[in-house]
């Protein structure tokens, strides 16, 4: 069996994060050494307390912090018309079995990377709040971070402007601090995450699993894709999910290594990922950047990754 991953995970849960975190709990290959909330979907106090459910659900023993309260320059953003009032509508979910660490998330993060043996991936699938503050005010700890894998931005497009994607556009200086890190980035853009769509007939082979895990990611799909099908798509895009497969089954996607930078002060642009993509600036990628990806494959990952849950009851 290969190494086991350590990895954080960041995320503003939000269906689409809590679909992820399923997959990163029910994977032998990673080793979830704490769990951060962000300010995005929902506010910061709706993102923790999901969070907490969300691990209570899944088993994950990890602690769990509270990540800051807004970005580091901009005004709050949340998308309470797509994910609900809770920002994780739905299901009802087991309220939290485990308290919240008295260290923030920043703090949090800092500690985990201390004492690690060996160099730890972050998953971040929230704006890059958290992670950017804790480069700020920790840099001697960027070498026990061996690789950020974001899901944010889009090398052809936006989502919540028509250059902007959502997370990106929720804190673009925290953004444009992470890819300027000299880290290595993976980006889980729109450009793949357009494309990593689930669709009804899927929603019930993840319930036909049959446990109770299962019959939650069916329903939060269900209601995920109420917003997404009134805007005329196909299927449920579980855009934070790319983030975790990526690291497990790589061979799933088409990456292309580009150097990003983030658009900080555009009046129409601002939060765009920029993507040199015919090396006009003459610098070395700073991103491996996800465009295309096995849909099939990236579907049966999920079922596969409900299938983990069978000791679960509901």
């Amino acid at each position: 069996m290969k190494q086991r991953i350590p990895v954080i995970l960041d995320g503003d849960p939000g269906h689409d994060d809590a679909i992820a975190w399923v997959l990163a709990r029910s994977s032998p290959r990673l080793d979830i050494l704490a769990v951060t909330s962000s300010n995005g979907n929902q506010t910061i106090e709706k993102t923790t307390y999901n969070a907490l459910r969300v691990c209570t659900l899944l088993g994950i023993g990890a602690p769990v912090a509270r990540g800051l309260p807004r970005p580091l320059l901009s005004e709050v953003v949340s998308a309470g018309n797509i994910h609900g009032q809770t920002g994780l509508d739905g299901p009802k979910l087991p309220e939290p079995a485990m308290a919240l660490s008295p260290l923030n998330a920043v703090e949090l993060m800092a500690q985990v990377l201390s004492e690690a043996r060996e160099p730890v991936t972050i998953v971040s699938t929230g704006p890059q709040t958290n992670v950017a503050a804790l480069l700020l005010s920790h840099p001697e700890l960027k070498p026990k971070i061996g690789r950020i894998s974001l899901m944010g931005g889009g090398i052809a497009y936006g989502n919540w402007t028509p250059a902007a994607e959502f997370n990106i556009l929720c804190d673009p200086e925290a953004a444009q601090i992470v890819f300027s890190s000299g880290l290595p980035v993976t980006m889980a853009g729109l450009d793949v995450t357009e494309k990593a769509l689930v669709f009804p007939e899927d929603f019930q082979r993840i319930r036909a699993v049959g446990n109770h895990v299962a019959r939650v990611v069916a329903d939060w799909l269900e209601f995920f894709y109420q917003f997404h099908r009134s805007i005329g798509y196909a299927g449920a895009p579980v855009h934070d999910a790319v983030a975790v497969a990526v690291l497990l089954h790589p061979e799933l996607f088409e990456t292309r290594d580009l150097y990003v930078e983030v658009e900080t002060c555009g009046e129409y642009c601002r939060g765009c990922t920029v993507g040199d993509l015919h090396g006009r600036t003459g610098r070395p990628p700073n991103a491996r950047c996800i465009l295309d990806l096995d849909r099939q494959g990236f579907v049966d990952l999920l079922v596969e990754g409900a299938e983990g849950y069978e000791e679960v009851k509901g």
